[in-house]
């Protein structure tokens, strides 16, 4: 059994899960859950890791006992977890890091910076080696940086104060170690403004369930909701002079990009979810401006308070959720993704280097053609009228309501235009991707990670059934 080092979790772990609600095993089942934070830091050419602290978190592990190995294949990064002793691999996950993304913006061409990042595994009961991967030019995993950890440690930070922060279960479907546990999280509420977090979070995520494959899998999934109050409310907005307190970090502007919402202090942000069941973590923002973000396997934002608020919540936790790649490209981001087309890791996006070898043949009709004919040009037109009234209406201060009409009126048009094309419903290879309009395909035409439409795909439905399962299922189900 390749997780049969965990250290069980004591009483007290156990008391304190019950004192939530959470259906839990018998004591002595159950490992502890040990979280290694380090510092990762550097600029466009050089990157360093170092060890910041390890610590053993207050609730017991929530993860698949069954499936310890991720064979995914997604995230710039992966980690191991394997016996000091033996080399045997106990643990793996995919990740991705604000860092690297970092790294490809401006800035990191002349500026070095440090960020904090954290690892979450079951607690060992022997000496292991944690192992970090990170891709190389042809997106395979090299080894980066390692640490050695005995359990034992006396610079280990065990006994975490108690807090005063409950979790609420919004869906409790039973024990965690058989189901996917979000964590929804909120920043820029008041106290006074509790009971709004509390519905803003039971709205969004009774949307996600309404959302295939979440719809079909919602029995999978427990999710819990947990907010440390502001003093003010709703986050920092930088390039509008507004600024608020905040307990996680959260604000907009990142990387100068206006609608990019992102948590940076990692460690409030850890030291407030390890206080309620987590493996995923969405972040509510009490914002009405259009924003949000994800990062594979950290985190994901949302502004609870926009018109399209339902389509962010499930949108950026794509990204965080199953590692989904954007497939619009008309946008302007604030990172700049490689000029290289090496195959994407992500798997609703491909170079197409093979049309023999497409990553989602299966999927696709002897009758499609690959590459796949779209209006492209027609769109693409459109969009960068769209694209300059929504430069101006930043530019101008402009009410919320009117960026909103605007995305409506663009998503009308979309739909339009698509709604008489050869093949619109087809699987096939479609150009324009990944912030590229070309040199990168898609799976359809349409699709929840290209324009504000309300359904994935069929590869990015399969894809994040994938993930589902990793969390939710045994190796012989």
């Amino acid at each position: 059994m390749t997780h049969r080092l965990f250290r069980t979790a004591v009483g007290s772990l156990v008391l304190l899960l019950a004192s939530i609600g959470m259906a839990v095993a018998s004591p002595g089942a159950t490992p502890q859950t040990m979280r290694l934070d380090y510092l990762h830091t550097g600029d466009a050419d050089a990157q360093h890791y170092a060890l910041d602290r390890i610590v053993i978190e207050p609730l017991p592990w929530a993860g698949n006992p069954a499936r310890p190995i991720d064979d995914s294949n997604r995230g710039n990064n992966k980690f191991e977890v394997l016996d000091a002793a033996t080399g045997e691999l106990l643990y793996s996950r995919g990740f991705s890091t604000v860092f690297a993304e970092w790294r490809t913006t401006e800035e990191a061409a002349s500026v070095s910076r440090g960020f904090q990042e954290s690892l979450r595994f079951p607690a060992p009961a022997s000496p292991v080696t944690v192992r970090i991967y990170e891709r190389d030019a042809a997106n395979a995993f090299v080894p980066v940086w390692s640490v050695d950890v005995d359990p034992d440690a006396q610079t280990i930070q065990r006994n975490t104060m108690p807090s005063t922060l409950k979790p609420v279960a919004i869906r409790d479907n039973g024990p965690s170690a058989q189901k996917v546990d979000l964590l929804i999280l909120g920043d820029g509420y008041t106290e006074a403004e509790r009971d709004k977090f509390i519905a803003d979070a039971r709205r969004l995520s009774d949307h996600l369930f309404t959302v295939s494959p979440f719809k079909e899998r919602a029995a999978d999934f427990n999710v819990w909701a947990l907010m440390a109050p502001t003093p003010e409310s709703g986050i920092s907005r930088p390039s509008t002079g507004d600024y608020h307190p905040s307990t996680l970090g959260a604000r907009y502007d990142i990387f100068g990009s206006e609608r990019y919402v992102l948590a940076l202090d990692n460690r409030a942000l850890r030291e407030i979810a390890q206080h309620a069941p987590n493996e995923f973590i969405e972040i509510l923002v009490n914002n009405q401006t259009y924003g949000g973000g994800g990062i594979f396997g950290q985190f994901s934002t949302a502004a609870a308070d926009n018109a399209f608020a339902n389509y962010l919540f499930v949108h950026e936790f794509s990204h965080h959720f199953a590692g989904l790649a954007d497939e619009y490209y008309t946008s302007p981001v604030a990172y700049a993704p490689s000029d290289a087309k090496v195959e994407p890791w992500e798997p609703n996006v491909t170079a197409l280097h093979d049309p023999a070898q497409l990553k989602w043949r299966h999927h696709v009709r002897a009758e499609t053609p690959v590459p796949t004919p779209w209006p492209k040009t027609e769109y693409e037109a459109r969009q960068r009228e769209f694209q300059q009234t929504r430069a101006q209406l930043r530019a101008d201060k402009r009410p919320e309501a009117e960026m909103e009409a605007l995305f409506r009126e663009e998503l009308a048009y979309t739909n339009q235009l698509f709604a008489d094309a050869p093949y619109k419903d087809a699987v096939g290879a479609f150009e324009g991707a990944n912030y590229a309009a070309t040199g990168y395909y898609r799976p359809q035409m349409q699709c929840l990670m290209f324009d504000r439409s309300d359904a994935y795909c069929q590869v990015c439905s399969d894809a994040v059934a994938e993930i589902i399962d990793l969390y939710s299922r045994t190796d012989d189900e």
